[in-house]
């Protein structure tokens, strides 16, 4: 597998002087058969048309040498004869012809089999290829069929070319003729795209083969890698186009078979039940890599691969929680606390950030009003007062449906806001606002925020937003920020004079009430430790309409008006708000939250709340509170691990069911179950992959292991001040730390030897000129180098 990420920044010399700068990372999976990483250089003028200005190409086998740092590259000119792709596959075959006069003469058959990979050109290919003779004195060529509508052409034609004259064959060799023909002469396969412009055919891309391949034998097959031809253009001096700033990072990993990593991958996956979570092997792993990123991306997608990621972030966050002094920086450092949530967030909830923000953003997208509340950026014509209430128009949309989402929070998130909030609570016990801080900081600050001031970079558009645009995205980003950081003095907070008056606006409680009735919703979990200390969270509650249950033998059941309340723990109602409850449901206790059809009784708006014993018949006072309810009673007891599958749609009345007519009152369902809101969306990841790219991780930053097997070492014999060069690591228990260190060395250790051994035997069986390594692949070339000095090291 293999993948890179880069960081652009261009400095362009066409016409004017410019020098851009991006700052933008791209992160993308790359096809392992690639040839070159190229990276195209645009200008576009007013109307909005794009000119090509130059190109960067980095040819694979320099990615290594270019890794991880920042590099300028010269661009090249781009023209279509260097923009080639693809292999052929041919054979050249030697054979002896008596002519007409009974001398035998050399033919030459070159026979061109099929080719793949070729480019698409303005959306069609039509390739042919030209099979030419050339030499210092001739120059013979002739022609394949056109193939229409194919990038991967199936040619399967021979061509013959006389290649000796009479006088020059020898019984000692058939190959024995003047050596400046054989030095000199080549077959010469170019492929093009017939097209049906004006401008003629296109270059596809050429090989050039001399005739000195078939000396040791008169047979000869090869698939081969179509290369540029020289068009003249190499007389541009190479800093005419100007340059591009580059830091590439690249990885290329070989993934085995599952069982090759259970060792290593069962070691890391127990990183939560370890004590001192510091002690484990995903905590070290963060430990030693340079940049936290680095190791939170493979390890929040291999624990979310094997559904241990709330418990694995639990423990670190937990950990964390505890080394913090002051609750004002709860969560605030770039910790692997915080980039394992942050790499959550990007990929369990992205779908609930489209559903969320996406209608609103490419609203705003399309309405280019202007939002400018700036007086010393105010442009001609524009009105401050109007700017401003078009801003707090758009704040207040978004603000509405952030604070309304929380049903939609995936479950691994909420759980996961859950522990965050019980660990700052539990720490923190004097400080009342740390439960919302805690989790304020994550999903205002590090996901709603972020996305709405650069909501490419969230696919929320397809491309970057014009300058207006992006500056009242600035605006509304700066102020939702505010509004969910719940600090005590807001206006305070911005730097910004005209920032501060704007947001007066916003100096509610209902706003702040807002922000914490939507932080209690999605850090409420239904998975309670009944251990925790935690007080309920009110979610919502209201007058209603229940139906009787029937939990006497005898008496009526009819309607009555309750007054329900639901917390993060229970269901319950009682006849007016303050009273004793009359009934509780427990969370864990509700099967299922489904519509009930209106013939059941004759009424409108109801709903049931399914029980193991029975179902609990509600009616809201209209179809909007309704749904309000259905969605909070599916999203508290969603991961009841006894939800049902199928439900009644409609009550059981008179002895059988409305809906099926079953006679039961324990029959299963009828109506598979609406689900309401999915408990989390399907992700596609590679547990063995992710597991491969943490051995690489060890391996690199092994000399970092060993430093802290040292400073593990150091810590248990001597109890002072501890060396500078171990005081970077943070090691709680000295023998425990070690000991894991000592496992992952040894695990570490098995698989490189498997690599080593993988390597050696890919050298042994792999053929160059075959179709997985055509001729041409410089990469594989490097590689073999490697092998073989490898092999003569050994030796």
């Amino acid at each position: 597998m293999s993948g890179l990420r880069l960081w652009p920044e261009v400095c362009v010399a066409a016409g004017i002087a410019v020098s851009p700068f991006y700052g933008e990372d791209f992160y993308c999976e790359i096809p392992r058969s690639f040839r070159h990483l190229s990276f195209y250089i645009f200008d576009r003028d007013v109307f909005r048309r794009d000119s090509i200005i130059g190109k960067v190409a980095i040819q694979k086998e320099d990615l290594q040498k270019y890794h991880n740092r920042d590099t300028w590259f010269q661009l090249q000119h781009v023209d279509a004869d260097s923009e080639v792709q693809g292999k052929v596959h041919l054979e050249m075959r030697l054979s002896e012809v008596i002519t007409d006069t009974g001398v035998v003469c050399h033919k030459l058959a070159t026979r061109i089999f099929e080719c793949q990979g070729l480019p698409i050109v303005n959306g069609q290919c039509d390739p042919y290829a030209t099979v030419t003779l050339a030499g210092p004195y001739r120059s013979e060529a002739k022609k394949t069929k056109v193939k229409k509508k194919t990038n991967n052409p199936q040619f399967d034609e021979v061509f013959y070319f006389e290649v000796t004259r009479p006088c020059s064959y020898s019984k000692k060799s058939h190959f024995d003729f003047e050596e400046e023909d054989v030095d000199k002469l080549e077959i010469r396969v170019d492929l093009w795209n017939a097209s049906n412009l004006k401008f003629g055919d296109e270059f596809l891309g050429e090989l050039r083969i001399p005739l000195k391949v078939l000396r040791r034998s008169s047979s000869y097959e090869a698939w081969y890698f179509l290369q540029p031809r020289d068009n003249g253009s190499k007389s541009l001096k190479p800093g005419d186009l100007g340059s591009l700033r580059l830091n590439v990072v690249y990885t290329e990993d070989h993934v085995f078979s599952s069982d090759y990593y259970s060792p290593l991958r069962d070691l890391l996956l127990k990183s939560a039940d370890v004590e001192p979570v510091s002690a484990s092997a995903a905590h070290i792993l963060g430990e030693v890599c340079r940049e936290k990123q680095e190791a939170a991306i493979p390890l929040v997608r291999l624990f979310l691969h094997y559904g241990k990621i709330v418990p694995f972030i639990s423990a670190i966050a937990n950990a964390e929680v505890e080394r913090t002094q002051d609750p004002n920086t709860i969560f605030r450092g770039n910790s692997l606390t915080s980039k394992c949530i942050d790499e959550t967030m990007k990929l369990a909830g992205m779908h609930y950030l489209h559903v969320t923000l996406k209608p609103i953003i490419e609203e705003i997208c399309q309405s280019h009003k202007s939002c400018e509340i700036d007086p010393v950026k105010l442009k001609d014509g524009e009105n401050l007062e109007n700017n401003m209430e078009s801003l707090r128009q758009y704040v207040d949309r978004i603000f509405n449906v952030i604070s309304k989402s929380g049903v939609s929070c995936p479950t691994v998130m909420c759980d996961i806001f859950f522990s965050l909030r019980e660990s700052a609570a539990k720490r923190f016990q004097d400080d009342l606002d740390v439960r919302y801080t805690a989790v304020s900081s994550f999903i205002f600050l590090r996901f709603f925020a972020p996305a709405i001031l650069s909501p490419n970079l969230f696919q929320l558009t397809p491309h970057h937003t014009d300058p207006q645009t992006s500056r009242t995205l600035t605006l509304i980003s700066k102020t939702i920020q505010t509004l969910g950081s719940l600090s005590k003095s807001k206006s305070a907070s911005f730097k910004e004079s005209y920032m501060a008056t704007f947001y007066e606006f916003f100096n509610e409680q209902k706003y702040a009430d807002a922000v914490k009735n939507f932080l209690d919703l999605i850090s409420s979990s239904g998975r309670r430790d009944h251990k925790s200390t935690e007080q309920p969270i009110l979610l919502k509650e209201g007058f209603m309409i229940k139906r009787a249950q029937g939990r006497k033998r005898f008496g009526m059941k009819n309607f009555k008006k309750r007054w329900f309340r639901l917390t993060n723990h229970e269901f319950t109602y009682q006849k007016s708000k303050g009273d004793q409850p009359l009934y509780s449901i427990p969370i864990e206790n509700i099967l299922a939250v489904e519509k009930l059809e209106e013939e059941s009784f004759k009424m409108k708006n109801m709903f049931q709340v399914i029980q193991p014993e029975r179902a609990l018949y509600i009616q809201a006072n209209n179809c909007v509170e309704a749904k309000d309810w259905i969605d909070i009673l599916t999203k508290v007891s969603q991961c009841n691990k006894k939800r049902l599958t199928v439900y009644h749609p409609s009550a059981y009345l008179n002895g059988h069911w409305l809906c099926c007519k079953a006679s039961s009152d324990s029959a299963p369902g009828c109506t598979p179950c609406t689900g309401g809101l999915p408990a989390n969306i399907q992700l596609d990841i590679d547990g063995d992959r992710e597991t491969e790219r943490i051995y690489s991780l060890f391996n690199l930053y092994m000399n970092k292991m060993e430093k802290m097997q040292e400073a593990c070492g150091s810590k248990s014999v001597y109890d002072g001040p501890e060396q500078e060069e171990y005081s970077t690591f943070i090691i709680d228990d000295p023998q425990e730390t070690y000991k894991t260190l000592k496992q992952i060395i040894a695990g570490v250790g098995t698989l490189e030897q498997e690599h080593a051994q993988y390597k050696r035997d890919k050298f042994k069986k792999t053929k160059y000129g075959s179709q997985e390594h055509p001729i041409g692949d410089k990469s594989f070339q490097s590689y073999i180098r490697q092998q073989s000095e490898i092999s003569t090291h050994s030796i």
